[in-house]
């Protein structure tokens, strides 16, 4: 995606460029704003549109978003030979977020803030793995705080920001798109219920763990070393590692807060390396990569370096709030239809996953 422009349509006049980001770019011309509102009025079934000018290597991507009577576009301009199946097809409910976000605040100085972030929101949506979408959840502080405080239960969007403001010292501008990485995981549902507008479910958790690595070095050892290495790893795990200690703070420290040790532990998963190599990714932190071996992350033999405990994410029916829900109802927190609208989405469980109630990623 190479802009990101919001525009609005006077039913008088025609369209009136509010913003365009990045700044330095220009907005279409008036004939492409007029083709994309007339595509919007053909297919009024579609909240989502594109449009391929003629002998142009663009292709727009307008969202329509009715707002106060009025009527708004957020556009994604690409190039055409780059636009992917990805936010644009599989999440229009998470654009139309991020043009109620902007909309909101049009008459602030908070626009130009947002409108960025909500570039790189969409244009790194598809960009990373699961796995570092996860890792992320981790490493960004308010998102690991959002993590947490959804782990209670059911909570409004109103209540979320006031927590966020007031007990934790967060800006609260644009939750919509901090949000965004929740829904696009699968983590919460947004529902409204009855007497409660804009609350947020947790309906899948993640956490992380240490497994042993799928492969063992078998053909880069020999097989006195190989032996060694197969007992050192029953050893830990059958006896020293509690399974159960997914998030204590050495882990989290170590291994989730590091990208370089975590890039490590993505490479040894493929290839052994030598200590140098090793030390490389690791910009030469010595201490560091002695800290990985003490706490068997990785395994040291005649200058090699192997993988002994590999990091894996976990997704799981987060069955435990079922608890915290009886006592918040119980204390007056949650009204009665909140309280059964995220039990029943908590019994509820898809087909395609019975009867595992967990992924591994």
């Amino acid at each position: 995606m190479e802009r990101i422009i919001l525009t609005h349509w006077n039913t008088q006049t025609g369209p009136e460029p509010i913003i365009i980001y990045p700044p330095e770019k220009s907005f279409p011309p008036n004939e492409d704003f007029l083709k994309i509102w007339a595509k919007h009025e053909l297919d009024k079934e579609s909240s989502v549109i594109e449009y391929t000018p003629e002998n142009e290597d663009k292709t727009y991507v307008s969202v329509i978003q009715r707002f106060e009577g009025e009527v708004y576009f957020l556009i994604l301009v690409y190039d055409k030979a780059d636009i992917r199946d990805d936010i644009t097809k599989s999440s229009p409910e998470i654009l139309g977020l991020i043009s109620k976000n902007l909309i909101e605040l049009i008459n602030t100085n908070k626009i130009t803030r947002t409108i960025s972030e909500a570039f790189n929101t969409i244009r790194n949506y598809s960009k990373l793995d699961e796995e570092e979408n996860l890792i992320n959840f981790f490493q960004d502080r308010i998102k690991y705080t959002i993590l947490q405080i959804l782990r209670k239960g059911v909570i409004s969007r109103s209540a979320l920001i006031n927590i966020l403001k007031h007990e934790y010292g967060f800006s609260t501008v644009n939750i919509d798109l901090i949000l965004i990485s929740f829904l696009h995981e699968n983590l919460v549902l947004k529902n409204n219920v009855p007497g409660s507008k804009e609350c947020y479910f947790l309906i899948r958790d993640i956490s992380c763990i240490k497994i042993p690595p799928k492969r063992l070095p078998a053909e880069q050892m020999e097989e006195t070393s190989l032996r060694k290495y197969r007992e050192s790893l029953k050893t830990y795990y059958l006896g020293q590692y509690n399974i159960t200690d997914f998030e204590n703070k050495t882990f989290l420290q170590t291994v989730l807060f590091d990208k370089d040790v975590f890039l490590l532990i993505k490479t040894l998963r493929n290839k052994h390396l030598t200590v140098n190599d090793s030390l490389n990714i690791l910009n030469n932190k010595e201490e560091l990569f002695n800290e990985l071996l003490d706490e068997k992350f990785i395994y040291e033999e005649k200058g090699f370096v192997f993988l002994f405990s590999d990091v894996r994410f976990i997704k799981f029916k987060p069955s435990y709030i079922i608890g915290n829900l009886v006592e918040r109802y119980q204390n007056q927190d949650i009204s009665l239809n909140e309280y059964m609208e995220h039990l029943k989405l908590l019994s509820e469980q898809p087909d395609e996953l019975l009867p595992i109630d967990y992924e591994i990623v």
